[in-house]
């Protein structure tokens, strides 16, 4: 799945030469934590988020009189002084696995979505990435439910299951092979509209396949 088809699209944008106060402010009203920084073309310069505009506000701990000294410095910082030049960014052709990746490696909850002239199209968030995989795994669709099945080496080829499954007119949306990592056998993951699971467990079972049913140790 491509990044152009989950991003947010046309992200709200600031120029560096915004006040900080303003920034924070726009952050403060909305549902979101960062701010792509881009010059007169719309060309990507930095990223802020709200941990930055928070650092340059006064503590709380601060007596009045300090705070309200120090607030007056933060009316006259512009974004530019506090901005994030150290970012990575996403293609709208990158895939969910690289956003994936870079979310891991850099610990970030957003990345801005760039096209070949570095102008911002969009970006991608952690929220985003999740709802991007409920899609592509079906998760929360009506109806459906998600049958484990064992990846076994002497089971019939892929192609006995889907036969079995469309001869029966079992409506199937996903069909996922993954492999198990320590404790976790080998798995196929299949996806299924039903409203009959038992019926659904017998067919795969007739085609000479194993439904996994986990056996919770003592």
């Amino acid at each position: 799945m491509f990044i152009q088809y989950s991003m947010t699209p046309e992200p709200v944008t600031i120029g560096p030469d915004l006040p900080v106060t303003e920034a924070a402010a726009m952050l403060s009203q909305k549902s979101f934590r960062h701010l792509p920084v881009v010059d007169e073309d719309g060309r990507l310069l930095a990223m802020v988020t709200d941990r930055d505009l928070r650092s340059a506000c006064p503590s709380s701990v601060l007596s009045h009189d300090d705070r309200a000294q120090v607030l007056e410095k933060v009316k006259e910082t512009r974004v530019r002084e506090i901005m994030s030049t150290d970012y990575v960014t996403l293609h709208p052709t990158s895939t969910l696995d690289d956003a994936l990746l870079l979310f891991k490696t850099r610990s970030i909850g957003a990345l801005p979505v760039v096209d070949d002239q570095n102008r911002v199209k969009g970006i991608f968030s952690l929220n985003d990435m999740m709802a991007a995989y409920r899609r592509l795994f079906g998760l929360g669709e009506k109806g459906s439910v998600l049958v484990a099945i064992e990846d076994t080496e002497d089971r019939p080829p892929l192609g006995v299951l889907v036969t079995a499954l469309e001869r029966e007119n079992v409506v199937f949306t996903r069909l996922i092979r993954a492999l198990g990592e320590g404790r976790e056998p080998d798995m196929l993951y299949l996806r299924v509209n039903t409203m009959n699971i038992r019926s659904v467990h017998r067919i795969i079972e007739q085609a000479g396949f194993t439904v996994h049913i986990p056996v919770v140790q003592p």
